[in-house]
């Protein structure tokens, strides 16, 4: 199962780069969604509201659901998933966030036959090796 043609699971990237234009609505809509999490206890509770009021990322990060994204497809279960968000200068005529050719950006983890471990390497979004 270690070759690709006999692996059943597949990781799926998504890399998004999103410009927040109303941060009061961002933030009302993860406060909200936490204050209606069941699963949350007051203890957990307050530091998330904390947090997502203290940063528009951490509001984001609150309010993407990866389950979200594939749980109406056909034939596949949602194995393990993780997910950030941070603060980041975007500049679309910069070099840095052109992609490659084929459409890719490079995530420095072997897929792509880069090593591991590149400086400046974020965490694998799948096994969290890897990163800072």
């Amino acid at each position: 199962m270690s070759t690709p043609e006999t692996s059943r699971f597949v990781r799926l990237r998504v890399d998004l780069v999103l410009e927040v234009d109303d941060v009061a609505a961002v933030t009302g809509a993860a406060l909200a969604r936490i204050a209606d999490d069941d699963d949350l206890s007051a203890e957990e509770r307050t530091p998330a509201q904390g947090a997502v009021a203290a940063d528009a990322a951490e509001a984001l990060a609150y309010l993407v659901d990866p389950f979200g994204l594939v749980g109406d497809v056909p034939g596949v279960e949602l194995q393990q998933a993780s997910w950030s968000s941070e603060r980041i200068d975007y500049d679309p005529d910069a070099p840095e966030w052109d992609l490659d050719e084929e459409g890719e950006e490079f995530y420095g983890d072997g897929f792509d036959g880069a090593p591991d471990g590149v400086p400046g390497d974020e965490a694998d979004a799948v096994s969290g090796e890897g990163g800072k």
